[in-house]
């Protein structure tokens, strides 16, 4: 073999075992325990943000909460009038667990939510959670969810 002809063929090669790594990497797609929690820490970071939007991209159109005590509407329009009127929401998430049920997704955690102006109390207390997840327009999305407090 020709030494043109080894270059030719080990650059052949690199460039198809290339392709392969990065068509993995692509077709990778974290599980869907994580993106869910992922869902809910961002859900979190958005509500300690005051941002409305960004609360309600987490929950499905027919959102229920505490069986009709919230829909998804309310809970995005509270978020934002807190934030209109300068409250400021201090949202720290405990352990989120996560359990498959079928095609559905179940996500269990605390949470313990702190105020920071003068409307509400410091402390709006620590709730336990359990949410309920499916697939929706791709993405997985909370469409019900019932909290108790906790202490």
């Amino acid at each position: 073999m020709t030494s043109g002809f080894r270059r030719a063929l080990l650059l052949a090669v690199a460039t198809v075992a290339l392709f392969d790594v990065l068509a993995l990497s692509a077709c990778h797609r974290p599980a869907d325990e994580v993106l869910v929690r992922q869902a809910i820490e961002s859900t979190a970071q958005a509500a300690g943000k005051g941002s409305a939007t960004g609360v309600a991209l987490a929950f499905t159109e027919d959102f229920d909460g505490n069986a009709g005590a919230l829909d998804r509407r309310a809970l995005s329009g509270m978020v934002g009038v807190l934030a209109l009127r300068g409250e400021q929401v201090k949202v720290n998430l405990g352990p989120v667990t996560v359990e498959r049920r079928g095609e559905r997704l179940v996500a269990t955690f605390t949470v313990a939510l702190r105020a920071g102006g003068r409307l509400l109390p410091d402390n709006l207390g620590v709730y336990q959670v359990e949410s309920a997840w499916r697939q929706d327009g791709g993405e997985w999305r909370c469409y019900s969810a019932t909290w108790t407090k906790a202490l």
